[in-house]
């Protein structure tokens, strides 16, 4: 059974698509149609990863920590940064 990949179909400016072959010139993509995954592959990451650090100031926000937790945090971190060769 074949594994047929879906096909988009999109209009670019002069400059986008120049700076598509650019990126494809230069082996940064091997295709434009590579240079579009990565591009959307890209936009994906960067958004889960806003949604997860937005999940995560939330959690902060509706359970702030209390005194009980964070109490020793600075000279743990001390202790650790002493810890360091640097």
């Amino acid at each position: 059974m074949l594994n047929a990949m879906a096909q988009l179909v999109t209009r670019l400016d002069d400059r986008l698509l120049a700076e598509v072959d650019a990126l494809v010139s230069e082996g940064v993509a091997a295709t434009r149609s590579d240079a579009v995954r990565l591009g959307l592959e890209a936009l994906i990451d960067r958004h889960r990863r806003q949604q997860t650090g937005q999940a995560i100031v939330d959690a902060y926000r509706r359970h702030p920590q209390d005194d009980d937790e964070l109490a020793g945090l600075d000279e743990a971190t001390r202790s650790l940064v002493g810890e360091e060769p640097w």
